[in-house]
């Protein structure tokens, strides 16, 4: 937000001027005041230390304060830019800065630690500040090619070695130092050995033109761990349009010229497995490219998964909002996955002044890349405001000169691969014409209905004990809790009679055992919470019950829908009585997409409950196991 000389800053610190200047650069980049807290800490933490900058000698040392990292919106606390005192090269020292007098290390894990302010634990300086550097290392070229240029320090000006000795379990590093104020003169000639008494303007300008994008060095590390995962052979189709996204890139690379690639499918024909492969190819071709979607349950579960053991490889995957400021062609490819999510804008209530740049979010997706690749299906739109359809890419595209190819996908590898229950369950919800039609139990996939939420989980738990993987989920018909006091159970607010169910977990921390709501598909502790259309959205089970609430009820010979029934904040009265309808038929098309073996259904409404028993004789007769 702000830069200047130490000497500088030292001189607007003692006026007062510099944080006023803060304040106001802050209240234009996000367009809101900063807290009192954060003023605070401006005007206790960056006296101290650029004080012991200007004590080293170093008042000609360029002061980034604030300094966002590449597309996130983290802020390091201060980036100081010089040259190095031994080789003359650009030399970085990003220094985290704490007011905290003591801390100690969490009793499970020394990466994080504990301090009397806070009410739960939060990262360890240490491992922050290191952290920090390593992204900047993979993402700004002016380090990528040069890694041994930064270095990195917290500095807890109010602490003494013995009130946060714990923290050093952590483990030190050189971009990863403490030093508690007790230490100060060590902090000094630490600095010292960085940088050196010259004017570091020429640096923090290289620093700050530096190119935005993943390294080779991280496409390397990324290459070999998607190597390593990748279980999955492409198909016809699927790898049709795996050569088609490779042709692309080539022809961009040689003849300096953009395209466009849609992939468009229904659910389980493989596009993920599509973007992960293409991911992986394209890193062992050192061709920069990041993976973004709009879904924040399965950006983290991508993240999970594929940086489990090489953590910097989590940076790979963003979110649709993440290109705001993004230099345009930036990237030589950009894949967004689950692009039926696609919002109108990036901006929110909480998206800073200065990066409401006014452009459509598919916009600012089309000009970061050379070749960006949207992956979507057009039925699991559900929510108004969502995009992502091919027609509007397809605008959007020739709208700005650019060639736009799209490969349909057919085959259906979730649902059993079967391409019947996955046309049963559209033209059951009136998606497609033809009406509902009886369903097929030869088929490879199995569908059973229920006539009760007991009878239905009491049918999954049986699943479960025989080995199978199974979730429940449900329409939007009931209140969601958000917060759950400290030491108590979620809440059971799905109520059907006597039966009563939580809702999967509201946010990022886990509950009372329960899994954070972005890993309730996948951690097996997500069984015995409802889960939303949100948060199933992407994944996939063996076993899915699902319960079809009083939104959507079936009266004599078509589906009714009733927006009164529906608790989705998403739906505002100025939402038109045909979206609700249409979103509400997709949500439910989401819901019953997600088995791949089976489907068990269940719904609140008695004649809606004789209609699908109609169509499912086989399980109507056989009845469903207790």
């Amino acid at each position: 937000m702000f830069r200047d000389s130490a000497a500088a800053v030292a001189a607007e610190c003692l006026s007062s001027s510099l944080f006023l200047r803060l304040v106001d650069q802050f209240v234009h980049t996000h367009g809101r005041r900063p807290s009192p807290a954060e003023v605070r800490s401006w005007e206790r933490s960056i006296p101290e230390a650029v004080h012991a900058l200007n004590d080293a000698g170093l008042g000609q040392v360029e002061v980034l304060l604030e300094y966002t990292l590449p597309l996130t919106s983290k802020r390091a606390d201060m980036v100081l830019a010089g040259v190095h005192p031994v080789t003359g090269d650009p030399s970085y020292v990003v220094v985290e800065l704490k007011q905290w007098s003591d801390a100690e290390p969490d009793d499970d894990n020394p990466d994080l630690c504990r301090v009397d302010s806070y009410a739960h634990p939060v990262l360890n300086p240490i491992v922050q500040v290191r952290s920090y550097c390593d992204y900047l290392v993979s993402f700004n070229g002016a380090l990528a090619e040069h890694p041994d240029r930064i270095a990195g320090a917290a500095f807890l000006h109010n602490a003494t070695a013995f009130g946060v000795n714990g923290l050093y379990l952590a483990g030190e590093s050189e971009r990863g130092l403490l030093f508690p104020g007790d230490r100060r003169g060590e902090f000094i000639s630490f600095l010292r050995s960085r940088l050196a008494p010259s004017p570091g303007a020429d640096a923090a300008d290289l620093l700050l033109a530096g190119k935005i994008g993943p390294s080779r060095q991280l496409m390397a590390v990324a290459a070999d761990e998607v190597r390593e995962r990748e279980q999955f052979v492409l198909l016809d189709e699927q790898m049709v349009a795996y050569r088609l996204v490779l042709n692309a890139v080539q022809r961009a690379r040689t003849a300096d010229h953009k395209e466009v690639v849609v992939v468009s499918g229904g659910p389980g024909t493989g596009k993920s497995v599509i973007a992960l492969s293409l991911l992986g190819e394209l890193y062992r071709r050192g061709i920069s490219a990041l993976h973004a979607t709009g879904s924040n349950s399965f950006t983290t579960t991508m993240r999970k998964v594929t940086g489990s053991r090489k953590p910097e490889v989590r940076d790979l995957f963003k979110y649709f909002n993440s290109f705001m400021t993004a230099e345009r062609n930036s990237l030589d490819v950009l894949i967004c996955d689950e692009a039926h999510r696609i919002r109108e804008t990036s901006a929110n209530r909480y998206t800073p002044a200065s990066h409401r740049t006014g452009k459509a979010q598919l916009g600012e997706l089309l000009d970061v890349a050379r070749v960006p690749v949207f992956l979507l299906d057009e039925h699991q739109v559900v929510r108004p405001g969502e995009r992502g359809t091919v027609e509007e890419i397809r605008a959007a595209a020739t709208a700005r000169g650019l060639d736009c190819t799209v490969v349909t996908l057919d085959t259906q590898f979730r649902c059993g691969g079967s391409d019947a229950y996955l046309r049963w369950v559209v033209r059951l919800l009136g998606l497609e014409p033809g009406g509902a039609v009886p369903w097929d139990q030869t088929d490879r996939m199995t569908i059973t209905i229920a006539d009760s939420p007991a009878e239905l989980e009491g049918f999954l738990e049986q699943k479960r004990a025989q080995g199978y993987g199974a979730r429940m989920s449900a329409g939007y018909c009931w209140p969601w809790t958000k917060k759950t006091p400290p030491g108590q159970p979620l809440p059971a607010d799905v109520h059907i009679g006597d039966w009563s169910r939580p809702w999967n977990v509201y946010g990022e921390r886990s509950v009372a055992g329960a899994p954070p709501a972005a890993l309730w598909a996948t951690d097996p502790a997500g069984f015995g919470q409802v889960g939303c259309v949100y948060t199933a959205q992407g994944f996939e089970y063996d076993w899915s019950g699902v319960i079809i609430g009083p939104d959507l009820v079936w009266r004599t010979n078509r589906w009714v829908t009733d927006r009164t029934k529906s608790k989705d904040p998403v739906f505002k009265k100025s939402t038109p009585e045909e979206d609700v309808d249409r979103l509400i038929r997709n949500t439910y098309k989401v819901l019953l997409t997600r088995g791949m073996v089976g489907t068990v259904l269940y719904s609140t409404d008695a004649e809606t409950r004789a209609k699908l028993h109609a169509l499912v004789e086989a399980a109507a007769s056989a009845g469903v196991p207790g």
